[in-house]
This record gives C-alpha cells, structure tokens and sequence, in this order.
C-alpha cells in the first residue's frame, strides 16, 4: 500500500478544507455570473442516487498513511490516502465528498487543519503540517456524502423560500402578520427597496394595512423541502461522522535542524493572504502562520491596544461574541443599553477615559431573530455610507450565515454592495482599518451547513482579495479545535479569534 501513487486532480478540484481565492471585481456579478460559479464549483454524481445504499458510508471508508517514514521532525508533512467506500462495501468510483481532516493532540491542547484533494475516483489525498513536537493523530470526519451535498445544492437553488420570516404590520391600532423573504411567490407583495444600497424585501400584502405600516420583523420558521431519501443522506447517523484508519499515533521530534515555521513571518497587516494552513493550536493558543499574531492575556493588554478606537462590526451572532468577549473581558467597557432587541442590536459599549467606542449590530435582511424593529436593521453597504472613517476607525464585517439557504446570485449581490461601500470608505478616509471574518464551522443541515457556508466563504474572500483589507480566517480555528463544532464556538476559540483581530489592530 505505501507504493501506492494516486492519480493527477483534475482541473477544478474543489477545496475540500480550506478556501482558495481568486479576486471579484467591482460591478461584476451580473457580467460575470458563470465565471463566479466557477470558483465555487463542485463534483456531482455522475447520475441521480436512487438508494441510501449507494452513497459514502462513514463506516466502510478508511484512510491510510502514504509513505510512511521512521522520523517525522516539525515542519514535516504527512499525507494519507482516503477511500471512500458506500454502505454495501464497494468502493466510490467518483468524487465529491466532503471530508474535512485535522491533526490533534488532546494532551497538548493541539490542533491543525489538513488540506484534502479530490482525486474524482472515490479516493482523497489529506495533507498535513507538522507543527508542533510529541505525538499527534490524524482525525478525518465525513461531513457530508456527495450524494447529500447534491442535495444541499439542488435544495440551495431551487427552495429558497424553505426558511420563511415573519412581518408585522401596525396602523391606526390594527395589526397583521404576514410572510416575508428576499422573494415571496404566490401572493400579492409589498417590496421594500434600500435607496442607498438597493437591497430588497418582500412581504406578502396585508389584507387591510398599507405597505408602509411595516414595523417589526422576526424569523418564522422552517419548511420541509426533503423526500425520505434525502432526509436520509442528511441523517445525523451519517454525518459528520469520524471514519475509521489505520494511522498509528505519530511522533514528531524537534532538534536543532528543525527550521522555527513563524520565523519570517511578518506583522500582521493588510493585504495578507491566509497560508493554508493559516495556523495552529498549541496549548489551547492559536499561532498563526500568515503573520505575528499576538496574545492579550490581561485586560489592560486589549485596552491599551483599543484606546481611541471607534470599532463598527457588521455581522451576525459569530460576530457578536467579539463583542460579547471584549466587553466582559475589559472591566471598564461599559454597555449603554439603547433598549433595543439583544439578539439584533444595535449593541454599544464605551470607555470614555479611554476614548474608545464599541458597536455591534446585525446586518440587514435577511436574518433569523427574534422580533425587531425593521427601522434597526440596516445594510452594511448603506450604514458604511454614513461612516467618515480615519485611522482611529475599525471596520469588523462579515456575512454568509444568513445566507446559506439561498440561491448564490443573492449572495453575489449582496458582496458587490458592500466590496463597492468599502471601496468607496476606503477612498475618502485611506487609512481605515477594514477586517473581514471568514465563516466559521458548525452548521450541518440542510438550512445550514458547513458545505453551504464554505461556498459562501470562498465566494467573501474573492469579493475581497487584492483590497486593502484584512481577511481574517477563523475556519481553520474552528474546524481543529478539540471542542465540539459549534456554530457558537467555546470561549477558548473566541480568545484566539479576537487575540487574532487585535493583532492585526495593534501590530507592535
């Protein structure tokens, strides 16, 4: 098995762990729609699957070691062949599925992402960097099968409407209730158009109230959209399931030889493009491999670094643990409650002694929260207007959570908007510091799901890249961590991710 040399990728391999990334340019998603789908794009079964049977069992796949060697030193490599096998045994003749590969120490509190190719014959090649000394596993997890994320993109594309919202209308004492979405089919609407940024939203017409007696929005629920057979190629018996190998533990040593991998790496900054991998945990600390990321272990630490800031984050509820973290953490950050709902903002925390504003608010339609005024959920492309920006200002977005249900050409939309809002801040007011969160693990359904959210992810780095911006990349934090994915990662991981955004903030 060690002489074993897989076959050349095929063109269009897709990441299969962490996002590459090709530049998006402004005021191109309607010219260059086919183009974009294309970084996105995605082996299918080559015909439609009839039975459960047929599609990657977690169970009857494996991995093994490809050259196996007597000495592994840090900064080594180690690669493992993946066979994906189906339920009766048989092994996959085609690719696609999504597996997603880690090395880690529990003792050591370590952890570092592997990259996975697709070879598109049913086999995988997981490549991992060797970062730290002591002995090490390899972990692959089958997140979902080819033939569920077949479904996942059928469903993306053609069910839109699968999680609905809710509006609520108030005029002159009377109220009403109605349905609402990006797009509503099948009733009378109203549509609601952002002048500034353009962005739209339909409800369906009340049948006694005027349009403009929208006050309130909230989620509304979910609609099954899957047959029996699809339901259960998305089962949770079959996803996101370790599968079993033949890796021994491996024992990685360090001696004098041993090259220090953060060693010419330069300040965090902009314009720097994650490493694959991006970084590592070690000790339940996260170093990162695209710059010298630094540690604020004590409040004073995060404070000093944050005096005089005025910080705006855009975003959803991943975003909003930042908040949540830096207020808890630095005692004198105060939050000024402007009774508005929790879950929706707007969020605001001050330290007057030290000049520094702290803002969280979610991004506009669409999101799922409880109800809220419609009038505090603004689009980030029309609230970055009204910025002026400078060098004390700090600009924290991101956005795909909420969009994961949806066709791509909303999404599409949507990035074109807000990479024009930033280039246009960045225009008056060059000095702004711009840091855009990646997505994270954690989701696995099909109205949420770590496939859905990493198409969302390769598609925000593209709309970003070649900008003076800073990408910042929290999936390889959240998918080697040891703690369980959660779309709400634990607090160590959250300590990582903002130690990771003051860095870049306050690089010395």
């Amino acid at each position: 098995m060690e002489d074993y040399k897989p076959p050349a990728p095929k063109k269009h391999s897709p990441p299969m762990s962490t996002p590459h990334t090709t530049t998006i340019s402004p005021s191109t998603v309607n010219a260059d729609f086919e183009e974009l789908l294309k970084l996105i794009d995605w082996p299918a079964p080559p015909s439609p699957v009839h039975h459960y049977n047929f599609s990657t069992s977690p169970s009857n796949s494996d991995y093994y070691l490809l050259s196996p060697q007597k000495v592994y030193k840090i900064g080594g490599k180690v690669e493992v062949i993946v066979t994906a096998r189906d339920h009766n045994g048989k092994q996959k003749k085609y690719g696609g599925d999504f597996f997603r590969a880690k090395l880690l120490s529990p003792a050591q509190k370590a952890g570092v992402t592997g990259h996975v190719e697709d070879y598109n014959n049913g086999t995988y090649l997981a490549t991992f960097l060797l970062p730290w000394s002591g002995e090490t596993q390899v972990q692959i997890r089958l997140i979902h099968s080819s033939e569920a994320v077949d479904v996942l993109k059928k469903k993306r594309e053609d069910s839109p409407e699968k999680v609905f919202f809710n509006g609520y209308f108030q005029f002159n004492g009377s109220s009403e209730v109605t349905q609402c979405n990006l797009e509503v089919s099948g009733h009378p609407v109203c549509t609601y158009k952002d002048p500034l940024s353009g962005g739209t939203w339909q409800c369906v017409r009340p049948q006694r109230l005027p349009c403009h007696s929208l006050v309130y929005h909230s989620f509304g629920g979910y609609r099954k959209v899957t047959n029996k057979l699809e339901d259960s190629l998305l089962s949770r018996s079959v996803t996101d399931k370790i599968i079993p190998g033949s890796v021994p533990p491996i024992n990685v040593i360090s001696d004098n030889s041993s090259l220090g991998l953060t060693s010419n790496l330069s300040s965090c900054g902009r314009g720097q493009e994650p490493r694959q991998p991006s970084g590592f945990y070690y000790g339940d600390r996260w170093t990162s491999l695209t710059c010298l990321g630094l540690h604020f272990d004590q409040p004073v630490d995060a404070l000093t670094c944050l005096k005089g800031k005025d910080i705006h984050m855009f975003g959803d509820s991943t975003l909003r643990q930042w908040f949540e973290y830096l207020e808890r953490f630095i005692p004198s950050l105060k939050r000024i409650d402007l009774h508005v709902n929790y879950q929706s903002g707007p969020l605001i925390a001050v330290d007057a002694d030290a000049g520094l504003v702290m803002r969280w608010r979610a991004h506009g339609l669409p999101l799922r929260t409880s109800k809220t005024m419609i009038s505090d959920l603004h689009y980030e492309a029309s609230h970055l207007a009204g910025i002026g920006g400078g060098p004390h200002t700090v600009i924290v977005l991101t956005l795909w959570a909420h969009f994961t249900t949806y066709p791509v050409r909303y999404y599409l939309e949507r990035l074109e908007k807000v990479r024009q809002a930033i280039l246009d801040l960045l225009f008056r007011s060059p000095q702004t510091t711009v840091i855009i969160k990646s997505a994270n693990t954690g989701y696995k359904s099909i109205y949420g799901s770590d496939w859905l959210s990493l198409q969302l992810d390769i598609l925000l780095r593209a709309a970003f890249k070649d900008m003076a911006v800073i990408i910042l990349d929290v999936w390889d934090m959240t998918s080697c961590h040891y703690l369980p994915d959660n779309i709400h990662p634990g607090p160590p991981v959250i300590k990582n991710e903002v130690d990771l955004m003051l860095s870049y903030i306050c690089p010395k």
